[in-house]
């Protein structure tokens, strides 16, 4: 019986790649209705952590979304709508038109706002509210804040515009965080943070 010569060689390139795989880290995520989100995203080249993910129920009924919040490490709850890097992706379990999420997004922004703030912030929203496309389950839309930047809105991965400041950010932020959000539970859920 013949020998391959190279047969030695060959197992220890794999065995050396095999080393190599056993002692990566694994890329650790977080899963919600079979809804996958990664434990990190980059935001302006700086790492930012998941810190929950969690659905809502529209009309305590319908599974609607899965959202995931991303922030800095060591953020509390009162900073949350801060100026600070920020992430909420949104998972569509269901099909919702673009020209709705202006729709749903009204009752909260004026329940946070006084009509002074509103009135700043009407021609942004109007931007962000025009930008909205239709979505169909498995779409994901990501909200992401960079100090400095603005807040950038991107569907599946792309992005779509940019809006500037802190205070749009801290507005808009909040129909999900703020004083009186879209749904209480979804805010108590993905601020009581990750268990580890």
């Amino acid at each position: 019986m013949k020998f391959d010569n190279h047969l030695p060689r060959s197992v220890a390139v794999l065995l050396f790649f095999l080393s190599i795989l056993c002692h990566t880290t694994p890329v650790r995520a977080l899963t919600v209705e079979s809804v996958t989100f990664s434990d990190t995203v980059q935001i302006g080249g700086k790492t930012v952590t998941i810190h929950n993910a969690a659905m809502l129920r529209y009309l305590k009924i319908i599974k609607a979304y899965v959202a995931a919040l991303y922030l800095p490490e060591g953020i509390s709850e009162e900073q949350v709508l801060s100026d600070i890097p920020k992430r909420l992706e949104l998972s569509y379990l269901v099909s919702i038109k673009g020209t709705d999420f202006g729709k749903g997004a009204a009752p909260s922004l004026e329940r946070n706002q006084t009509p002074a703030e509103l009135a700043r912030l009407q021609g942004r929203i109007d931007r962000i509210n025009t930008t909205y496309k239709d979505v169909k389950a498995g779409d994901r839309y990501s909200l992401t804040y960079l100090p400095g930047r603005g807040t950038e809105l991107a569907l599946n991965g792309t992005p779509l515009l940019t809006i500037e400041g802190a205070d749009f950010a801290a507005a808009y932020f909040g129909i999900w965080l703020g004083r009186e959000p879209i749904d209480e539970k979804l805010k108590r859920d993905l601020l009581k943070g990750r268990k580890k």
